[in-house]
């Protein structure tokens, strides 16, 4: 790796590591290995795979990719300096470092004097030795390291000469990447920039380490921050996918790296590769269960979202005018959002993503939009429920299909004393008409809801044998007029899945087992519809009632 190129800039993934020490966050050993094998699929030169003798699984990591190495990325253990007054060769922390067997170990020790009297109970001097006796014996054992100073800028500020004599301790003994450390996260952008650039003019002959910065956002600022040590010299960004990380968390791999790329110039991944941001930070969060931030810069799905008519109209025309960057370079797309603030030019956005073309002179264009307002008014909405809209605009159309027709249903729940009982067991019975024929079913749930769905599909899945492979996924509800008591309007929002596909369509009723079905029905239906449009065709059986 040629670290002295201009403007390449080598990022160092922390996910694995920082990022797991998020509130809420935990990943299996399994989750581990798939994500590092994402991450180095999209090219992340670096990726820090855990402390290796802190945990089991961490262990069992670094042992499994030893059996299946990833294919470009170098995998890195962590670890801290060695213990007080123990000699590196006798510390069994750095003995299961060496058991990792990975090429570069990141190796962090105290840069502010607090922590070292404070927080290891030693000396200034033993924690300098530390240091050196650390890289000394990893270096001999063949390791390449990276040095993290961790509370770079905290011990800069107080006690700006022993911060210095520690990195040099780090230089001396064979480090070849310093990395300074804004680990309280306090530290704000002018700051930074200030005490890079003074490290830089100290440290950075060409025999020196190259500069690295790992900041974190507990100001906010951690993405500025990291932004600011590179334009004063730093050659490695650290960070995580998704900003994960303890408190506030880490800088923010998914904007750093465009940022960086597309608008400073530097060389981070390739070209093809940056277009597969959105889809790894998607599937990062998928995989430690943490749902996507829809509204995160350049990878979330209303990054490229635009509501107002005013807005839709000129990114139709030219879209720079709303958007800072194409959104297909970080692999995203662009949205149109369909609200009570639409106008024509929403509508006809919208609908063409749905491959519904239509013009403005079309008197349904404006047929959809006045209805879109009106049910807006009653409480729908479409931003969320795309499928729904979908339907509407087909009905305005005369284009919607009927594949069933409700003829009524009916739900009995069981109660003890006015008490649910603990499995929410519900009854539910629906009539529905198919092809002609009446069909009437009846299926047990874990709740009214559950139950409801799961009649529907025993009604219509002898007509029509894919309903097998829809899931309602998700299900929300919002009381809109609260003040109401229990007459108060309820919207419901139903997400539906096949194994490619997802879906969602909305019900809005006094009653929300009506406002529940209603949005149950359209997603069935609308998983029918996908269904047809994908080319898959149906084989109609004769259902037997």
């Amino acid at each position: 790796m040629n670290a002295n190129s201009s403007n390449r800039l080598w990022i160092y993934d922390t996910t694995l590591r920082d990022g797991t020490q998020r509130e809420g966050l935990s990943v299996s050993t399994e989750d581990k290995l798939r994500i590092a094998r994402r991450l180095d699929q999209l090219g992340i030169p670096f990726i820090e795979g855990g402390w290796p003798g802190a945990n089991p699984k961490d262990v069992q990591f670094f042992w499994q990719l030893q059996e299946e190495p990833l294919q470009q990325a170098e995998i890195v253990a962590f670890c801290s300096t060695r213990r007080p007054h123990i000699p590196a060769a006798e510390d069994p922390l750095l003995q299961a470092i060496l058991s990792a067997g990975t090429r570069w170990v990141t190796i962090f020790g105290k840069s502010w004097d607090l922590h070292v009297t404070e927080g290891l109970k030693t000396s200034l001097d033993e924690n300098l030795v530390m240091i050196r006796d650390t890289i000394e014996y990893l270096r001999s054992q063949g390791r390449r390291v990276i040095y993290d100073a961790e509370h770079w800028f905290d011990g800069f500020k107080y006690n700006r000469e022993y911060a210095l004599e520690t990195l040099h301790a780090a230089i001396a003994s064979g480090a070849e990447w310093l990395v300074l450390c804004d680990t309280n996260g306090g530290t704000l952008p002018h700051e930074v920039g200030a005490i890079v650039k003074n490290v830089v003019e100290v440290v950075g002959d060409r025999n020196s380490p190259q500069i690295g910065i790992h900041t974190h956002n507990d100001s906010d600022t951690a993405v500025a921050n990291a932004i600011a040590g590179v334009l004063e010299g730093a050659r490695m960004v650290q960070g995580t996918m998704n900003g994960y990380g303890e408190r506030c968390g880490n800088a923010n791999l998914c904007s750093l790296i465009p940022n960086l790329q597309l608008k400073l110039g530097y060389s981070c991944i390739q070209t093809e590769q940056l277009a597969q941001l959105a889809q790894t930070s998607r599937f990062i969060s998928e995989v430690v269960n943490l749902a996507p931030d829809d509204h995160a810069p350049f990878v979330g799905r209303s990054a490229f979202a635009h509501k107002g008519g005013i807005h839709v109209s000129a990114v139709e025309r030219n879209p720079l005018t709303y958007e800072h960057i194409q959104p297909e370079q970080v692999g995203n797309s662009r949205r149109i959002v369909i609200s009570d603030q639409a106008g024509l030019s929403n509508v006809i956005a919208k609908a063409r993503t749905f491959g519904i073309e239509l013009d403005k002179q079309n008197p349904a264009a404006r047929q959809i939009l006045q209805h879109l307002k009106k049910l807006e008014s009653e409480g729908y909405q479409f931003e969320a429920a795309e499928a729904s809209f979908d339907l509407l605009m087909r009905e305005a159309l005369g284009k919607r299909q009927q594949f069933f027709t409700i003829k009524g249903f009916q739900v009995h729940c069981d109660l003890v004393s006015g008490i649910e009982q603990q499995n929410n067991s519900a009854l539910a019975t629906v009539k529905v008409t198919v092809n002609g024929q009446d069909i009437l079913e009846a299926a047990e749930g874990n709740g009214p809801v559950a139950a409801l769905d799961e009649a529907l599909r025993k009604a219509l899945v002898n007509f029509y044998p894919q309903i097998a492979e829809f899931e309602l996924s998700d299900y929300k509800v919002r009381i809109l007029d609260e003040h109401s008591g229990t007459s108060a309007k309820t919207r419901v929002l139903v997400e539906s899945r096949s194994q490619h596909q997802r879906w969602t369509t909305v019900g809005v009723s006094t009653n929300i087992l009506a406002a529940s079905y209603q949005a149950v029905v359209e997603g069935l239906e609308y998983g029918l519809l996908l269904h047809l449009s994908t080319g898959v065709a149906f084989k109609m059986v004769k259902g037997n009632g």
